[in-house]
């Protein structure tokens, strides 16, 4: 099969959406299909054998890491060169978008996939006035589609919500050779605590944004530390909030790493205690699964897609979304204080990650391509 796909972000970005789309295309050039990738920013000229189209772009003026493209008049030509039996477009937003204008032009099928809960993070960004305008055209550009993915079923139940049709669930995956509790380090904690390796450790490992919700992990971890002293926090990634809160964290338990890739991201996930995950508007949060795979209990937010990962009380817990500091804290000592109960939560996490391949994964993504095209 040959399959064009338009996406809104990409490579050399890092986020839960790039991260599934780079295993997905690894995993469709080992089963045979053809793959043109369409891209804003700066793309590689390839990737996994199959060439990248870049896509001219600007940066949106509230988070500067988000490309918007210009759409190229080149672009119509070279989707018609590579004649794809199916475009998928991904997250169309903007730069996706063009994906669904050039199905609609040329009468490619099409999917989409619904990765971000842009609705809910026009809010947190601070341009809540844009959210009718948002789900509007989210709503028309999906609606153009035969088929539409959602990451986890709580966003299959928002997007039918929002009046978007023709649902599935693209299930969800994780690397379970990549990530994997034997990859923590000392070198790894050392870096995370600031040179303190045998201090409990909080990890959290990430894009640092408004929508993230990271600002409260402050004062939770003052509270932590008064149960349990010397807990130390790793944060692992970078986003256009990343120096104010480096500014504002209390840098005495606070370290801010960057960004990790590789081993050493591996090792990052493997070598803390407890990993936090406080953002309420996730569509999945592959992070949380990255963190099962290194047998890391996750403590994250009862909304969006994080239900959908955590098994409360089993592989972690779950604070409601208007829960307070101390709800947080609660959780966090309680791991932190109970090693058998961290390493029973972190056993069980492992286990739910090796239910998930890419591989079972990209399969059930063929299956949407093949009923699109009918």
């Amino acid at each position: 099969m040959r399959i064009a796909i338009v996406t809104e972000v990409f490579l050399p970005k890092i986020d839960g959406v790039v991260t599934r789309l780079i295993r997905t295309i690894e995993q469709l050039a080992e089963m045979g299909h053809e793959v043109a990738i369409f891209a804003p920013g700066n793309p590689p000229e390839s990737f996994a054998g199959f060439p990248v189209y870049k896509l001219p772009s600007l940066s949106f003026w509230v988070y500067p890491e988000i490309k918007f493209a210009v759409p190229p008049v080149k672009f119509w030509k070279q989707m018609r060169d590579f004649d794809p039996d199916v475009i998928h477009a991904v997250n169309p937003i903007w730069s996706a978008a063009l994906g669904v204008f050039a199905a609609k032009r040329d009468a490619y099928p099409l999917v989409c996939s619904y990765h971000t809960n842009v609705p809910d993070y026009v809010d947190a960004l601070g341009i809540g006035w844009t959210r009718g305008m948002a789900t509007g055209a989210i709503r028309w550009l999906h609606n153009q589609a035969q088929v539409n993915l959602c990451t986890s079923d709580p966003m299959i139940e928002k997007a039918s919500a929002m009046g978007v049709e023709r649902l599935t669930l693209w299930p969800k995956a994780v690397d379970t050779v990549g990530y994997h509790p034997s990859k923590a380090t000392t070198q790894a904690r050392k870096l995370l605590t600031n040179d303190h390796p045998d201090s409990p450790l909080v990890t959290y490992i990430g894009r640092i944004s408004k929508e993230k919700d990271l600002e409260r992990l402050n004062n939770v971890m003052k509270l932590v530390r008064k149960q349990v002293p010397g807990t130390r926090l790793g944060i692992v990634g970078g986003g256009p909030n990343l120096q104010k809160l480096q500014d504002s964290f209390d840098p005495s338990f606070a370290t801010f790493t960057g960004y990790l890739s590789g081993e050493e991201l591996a090792a990052a996930f493997a070598s803390g205690d407890v990993f936090v995950f406080p953002s309420a508007t996730e569509t999945l949060g592959l992070v949380a699964l990255e963190s099962f795979a290194s047998a890391v209990p996750v403590v994250g937010t009862n909304a969006g897609g994080i239900p959908f990962v955590i098994d409360d009380g089993k592989t972690g817990y779950l604070i409601d979304a208007d829960g307070t500091d101390a709800d947080w804290a609660e959780a966090l000592i309680s791991l932190l204080q109970d090693s058998t109960r961290r390493a029973q939560m972190g056993a069980a996490a492992r286990q739910e990650a090796e239910k998930f391949s890419w591989r079972e994964s990209t399969e059930a993504l063929v299956r949407a391509y093949e009923k699109a095209v009918g």
